[in-house]
Formats: structure tokens, sequence, C-alpha cells
């Protein structure tokens, strides 16, 4: 009776574990540059859970904020060697390596954990909007405030609003289950 018993918790908590993600398409290849300069592709990303916002260095606006949340989110997660954090230019005519390198100090990022990616508009275009549905990379700078959760084959598995509590909890955890499924 007791081990029926045992089982019985067992498999109940096993029901218990957090609803499968979403999946809402693949990341398409991509070469881009890093604010190291280094070449930084999507093949580079994979084997990695990463997420992925849309921002430009000299925005008055949201961005700031966007990479102070994104900031929280990196420490929160800085233990997980398989874990990157990626930013990307919607301003590839202003935030050249050398600019994204000082916007990244700003925020402290660590350039092994935290990538701030430029290159030319149509890739950039194809990566955000049609890739992460982030943003449009147009000449506008107009971007959306999400952030998009990438698992480890590329695959698009959930956004976030950055300003609320309750969903960078639920990032932060769901960068957990992909990163150390259980």
């Amino acid at each position: 009776m007791r081990t029926l018993l045992i089982f019985a918790l067992l498999t109940l908590s096993a029901c218990k574990r957090a609803p499968e993600l979403q999946r809402f398409g693949q990341v398409p290849p991509f070469e881009l540059v890093s604010q190291t300069g280094q070449k930084t592709t999507l093949a580079d990303l994979k084997g990695h859970v990463w997420v992925a916002d849309a921002i430009f260095t000299n925005c008055q606006g949201p961005c700031p904020m966007m990479t102070s949340k994104m900031r929280g989110v990196a420490k929160e997660v800085e233990s997980l060697a398989d874990v990157r954090i990626v930013s990307l230019t919607v301003d590839p005519e202003h935030d050249s390596p050398e600019v994204l390198t000082a916007y990244a100090k700003e925020f402290q990022a660590k350039p092994a954990q935290w990538l701030f990616l430029t290159g030319a508009k149509e890739v950039l275009n194809q990566v955000s909007q049609d890739g992460l549905h982030l943003s449009k990379v147009d000449g506008s700078l107009e971007h959306g405030t999400r952030f998009a959760l990438v698992d480890k084959t590329g695959e698009v598995r959930g956004y976030y609003r950055p300003f609320e509590k309750a969903e960078m909890k639920k990032l932060v955890s769901d960068i957990r289950d992909l990163a150390e499924p259980r």
C-alpha cells in the first residue's frame, strides 16, 4: 500500500509540471556583428537558450528601461552557461559595434553572455520582424517592447512584457525550464 501511495504522489507531482511552451516559429539564419566586432550567426546561438529584444542606443523612450529589465534577467540566469541575451538594434546606421560597446558597458553587460547585434538593415529586419516578430527595422526607429524567448534549436517559444513583474518572473522560470529540462 505504501509503495502505491508513493507512486501516486510521484505521478501527481509529474502532472503538475508547467505546461509545454508554445512554438512560434524558427528564427531564420543570419549573420550580424556583435558589440565586440565579432561575426555572430544563428549557428553561434544554437545550443543556447536566448532572450531577445529590439532597441536602439540613443532612444529617449523605453529602450533604457527595457535594457535595465534585460539586465535583471541576465543577472537572474548568469549561472546558467547555456543562456544568452541578445539585443538587436533597430538603428544600424547609428549603432556601430563601438556605440554598442559603450551602451553595453552602461548596463554592465558581459560580452560572453549578452550580445548587442548590428549589421545590414535587411538582415536585422529579417531576424527582428520576420523571425522574432519583435520590430521592423525600416529606419522609422519604431519598435515593440517585448522580449522573445528562443530555445536551443532556434525556435521562438514565448513573448514577455518587460514592465510586467509577473511576466519577468515567468520568463526567468521558462528560461530555466528550457536550459535545464527536468
